[in-house]
């Protein structure tokens, strides 16, 4: 399979770069991409949500009234859950919401997930491009020649070169910037475009094929 290459100015160089076919040619599965998106979502859950139950209200331990006689139902001390500013029956506790997904799923969710951006016209492949100083104004520019500056879009550069792009995009609430090695379905598919650097592409066609 072959991506034309452009240049930062939104402008075709005439050239292509080969990737594998497996890369986005993969038969999507949406059932490991809802796996997938559902792990990530819980992975993020901090999980310290906390109600007090009966013996942890603070409160007089003393019974209402007699058990007999009254008329009514029983009563007990004013930590009852049946009694306003009491303790709460079955309330939330503390727990880890993550779950192990077999490696196998996730890559084919992240595979699914590229045939998607591919059939959708959400790949870009552009030519190796860095700034001289983290400025956000140079990074508009490219979303710009792109017509992307309305677009959420997801770049995947080599960070460890151009950390400055990383830096100029960090202001700006649409655009993502991550490494080969950090990318993950949910961002995949949270993204209309997906832009990948050149120099990037093989490194990025291991990782999602062979990890």
């Amino acid at each position: 399979m072959e991506l034309n290459v452009y240049d930062i100015k939104g402008n075709d160089t005439g050239r292509t770069i080969v990737v594998d076919d497996a890369l986005f040619g993969t038969e999507p599965n949406d059932h490991c991409i809802w796996l997938a998106v559902k792990q990530y979502l819980a992975n993020q859950r901090q999980g310290t949500h906390k109600s007090k139950e009966r013996s942890e209200v603070s409160g007089s331990t003393r019974k209402l009234k007699r058990q007999k006689g009254t008329g009514g139902a029983r009563a007990g001390d004013t930590n009852s859950p049946t009694i306003k500013g009491g303790g709460r029956v079955f309330g939330p506790k503390p727990r880890d919401y993550r779950f192990k997904l077999n490696k196998k799923v996730k890559q084919l969710a992240r595979l699914s997930a590229l045939a998607y951006k591919l059939k959708n016209d959400g790949v870009l492949v552009v030519e190796d491009f860095g700034f001289e100083k983290p400025k956000t104004k140079d990074m508009i520019g490219v979303l710009k020649a792109f017509k992307l500056q309305d677009e959420k879009t997801l770049f995947v550069i080599d960070r460890n070169k151009d950390n400055f792009v990383t830096l100029s995009a960090r202001n700006l609430q649409k655009v993502r910037v991550v490494g080969p090695t950090e990318l993950n379905t949910y961002e995949l598919l949270h993204a209309n475009k997906l832009v990948l650097s050149e120099n990037i592409v093989k490194q990025f066609e291991g990782v999602c094929i062979n990890s």
